[in-house]
C-alpha cells in the first residue's frame, strides 16, 4: 500500500506543477484535464501526509517513552496510544481511498419507474417513489427532470423516466436498482386487507457521445402527438418523439417538452444511457457472486427493499437495514439506507481488492 501511496503523491507533485506552468494556462482544455487530476488525487494525497505526519509524531513519542521524566513519560503513553488508534483509522481510511473507482460514479443518472404488480396501488406507489427520490435530490442541490411518463386513471404513474443532473448523482443512487415492494391496505380496500404491490426502479448512467457512438443510419425515429394522464391529448402537433435503435431494439420517447427537437435530444439521452448499461452489462458478467446477490446487480427481478405501511418500517434486504421512520424515508430521508449500502460494497471490495 505504501508504494501505491508514494507513487500518487510523486504523481501529485507532479500534476501541482504542470498546473501552473504556462503551457497549460493558456490551454482551457489541458488545464481542465490537469486540473481534474489534481481533484482527484488531492484527497488521498493530503490523507497520506496526515498519516505520515502522525508516524513520525509515534516515532518521537516513543524515544520520550526511554527518557527519565516519569511526567513526560506518562504523558508520552497516552499520547502514543491515541496516536496508533488514530493511525489505525488512517490506514483504513486510505484503503478505502486506493479501492478501484467505478468510473461511472461522477455521473449523471437516467431514473426510470415502472409499476409492476398490484394494478392501480403499483402505479400510486411508483408517484410515491418518484416524489421520494424528487426530494432526495433536492436535499443533494441535485437538479430533476422528466423526460417522459404515462399516468395511470387513478393518478398514479404506470412508467416514468427522469434525468438527475449532480455531483456524485450516479456513486448515490446507483444501489436503488431492483424491485421495491410495498405493502399496505389501498384507500379502494373495503375490508382492511393488506395488499402487495411492487414497482421497478432502474438506475442508469448518463452517457455521452463519447461513450457509446450511434450511427444515425441505425436509428428509426417517429413523431406523434403527445398525451397526458388517461389518455387525454395534450397538443394537436406531433412534438412527441419514439426512438429506436434499430440493431439492439432499445426504444427511447420522450413528449415532456413543447418542442421536437428537444423531446429528441432527451431521447437520446436516455437511449444512449441504455445501450451503454447493455455493453457494460455485456462486460461485467464476471463480477463477484457474493457482492452481486448481497449488494444487487441492478437486474430487475431483484426484490430489494420492503416498505410496510401497517408497521411503519422500510427493510433494504441486501444490507439487514431497517429503519422504523417509512413516512420520513418517503419525504426523501433515504441518506441512512444508501449509506449503509455504500459502506457494505466498500467491506466486500476490501475483501477481494489486494491493498497492502
Amino acid at each position: 500500500m505504501l508504494e501505491k501511496l508514494d507513487s500518487l503523491e510523486a504523481e501529485f507533485n507532479e500534476v501541482s506543477q504542470q498546473l501552473g506552468a504556462p503551457e497549460t494556462v493558456r490551454s482551457p482544455e489541458l488545464y481542465q484535464k490537469i486540473a481534474r487530476a489534481h481533484s482527484e488525487l488531492s484527497p488521498v494525497v493530503e490523507k497520506y501526509r496526515e498519516y505520515k505526519r502522525g508516524l513520525a509524531e509515534i516515532k518521537g513519542l516513543k524515544e520520550m517513552l526511554a527518557g527519565d521524566d516519569a511526567e513526560l513519560v506518562g504523558m508520552a503513553r497516552d499520547e502514543l496510544q491515541n496516536l496508533e488508534a488514530q493511525i489505525h483509522d488512517f490506514e483504513e481510511e486510505l484503503r478505502l481511498m486506493l479501492l478501484p473507482k467505478d468510473p461511472n460514479d461522477g455521473k449523471n443518472v437516467i431514473l426510470e419507474i415502472r409499476a409492476g404488480t398490484g394494478g392501480d396501488e403499483a402505479t400510486l406507489f411508483a408517484q410515491e417513489m418518484f416524489r421520494m427520490y424528487g426530494k432526495y435530490a433536492e436535499t443533494q442541490g441535485w437538479r430533476m427532470g422528466v423526460v417522459s411518463s404515462h399516468h395511470s386513471a387513478v393518478g398514479g404513474l404506470k412508467e416514468i423516466s427522469a434525468t438527475i443532473e449532480g455531483e456524485c448523482a450516479y456513486s448515490r443512487l446507483k444501489y436503488e436498482s431492483g424491485v421495491h415492494r410495498v405493502q399496505r391496505v389501498p384507500e379502494t380496500e373495503t375490508q382492511g386487507r393488506v395488499h402487495t404491490s411492487a414497482v421497478t426502479v432502474v438506475i442508469l448512467p448518463e452517457a455521452n457521445e463519447v461513450d457509446v457512438k450511434i450511427q444515425p443510419k441505425d436509428l428509426r425515429v417517429d413523431t406523434y402527438c403527445s398525451s397526458g394522464p388517461g389518455g387525454q391529448s395534450v397538443n394537436t402537433t406531433y412534438s412527441a418523439v419514439r426512438i429506436t435503435h434499430i440493431p439492439t431494439g432499445e426504444v427511447a420517447t420522450c413528449q415532456d417538452e413543447k418542442s421536437q427537437i428537444k423531446n429528441k435530444d432527451k431521447a437520446l439521452k436516455v437511449l444512449r444511457a441504455r445501450l451503454y448499461h447493455r455493453a457494460q452489462r455485456e462486460q461485467r458478467e464476471e463480477i463477484a457472486a457474493t457482492r452481486r446477490s448481497l449488494v444487487g446487480s441492478g437486474d430487475r427481478s431483484e426484490k430489494i427493499r420492503t416498505y410496510n405501511f401497517p408497521q411503519n418500517r422500510v427493510t433494504d434486504h441486501r444490507v439487514a437495514v431497517t429503519s422504523h421512520r417509512l413516512g420520513t424515508v418517503m419525504e426523501g430521508e433515504i441518506a441512512e439506507i444508501l449509506d449503509a449500502l455504500i459502506a457494505f460494497d466498500q467491506a466486500e471490495a476490501l475483501k477481494t481488492e489486494k491493498i497492502g
